[in-house]
């Protein structure tokens, strides 16, 4: 299937989800996600999900993160150049949503793309090769491909991996993991 296709196809099955099979799939996610060997890092990117498109809710993500005593960054996206800045999370960090609805910092301590060890990223589909699909913003690429080579990429999905997605771009940076409720995909 195309990119558009599955976009399409993952908001629909998405928009049919009630909050409680979201809270209980996100809490089945985060649980997959301490079986995978990434927990050794300092930096973790973390996105804060978008309610209104029944999003995974990280904050399953970011307790598991505070026990740990990792460093929390979230993003702030800049829609005229395309590009995302970083902030520590801190206790007393305002966070307001966007026009896009994206909970977003309003200021606090920007840390570099090349300081981040392990990122989640939000999708609405992926394949079994680790390609991803998105809202279509390209957003996560531009961000990944500034990151360090050995930067984890991990995909949080409701859903299985879909059959291939027939047009990937030379640019799309494909996912080191994908977790779903179920289970964890790693991609080599």
């Amino acid at each position: 299937m195309t990119k558009n296709e599955l976009r399409k196809t993952y908001k629909k099955l998405r928009s049919e989800l009630s909050v409680n099979q979201i809270d209980d799939f996100s809490l089945a996610i985060a649980n997959q996600l301490l079986k995978l060997p990434v927990w050794n890092a300092s930096f973790y990117h973390v996105f804060l999900a978008i309610e209104e498109h029944k999003e995974v809710n990280t904050d399953y993500i970011l307790n598991i993160l505070s026990g740990k005593d990792k460093n929390i960054l979230i993003s702030k996206s800049d829609f005229k150049t395309g590009g995302m800045q970083h902030f520590l999370l801190t206790d007393n960090m305002v966070i307001k949503k966007n026009n896009y609805n994206i909970p977003e910092p309003i200021d606090g301590i920007e840390i570099l793309d090349d300081k981040v060890e392990v990122v989640f990223i939000p999708l609405l589909a992926f394949d079994t090769l680790g390609n991803r699909v998105g809202y279509g913003k390209g957003f996560y690429d531009r961000f990944l491909v500034k990151c360090k080579p050995e930067t984890i990429k991990i995909g949080l999905s409701f859903f299985e991996a879909s059959a291939e997605i027939t047009d990937v771009f030379e640019s799309d940076v494909r996912l080191d993991y994908c977790v779903t409720p179920e289970r964890v995909y790693e991609f080599s």
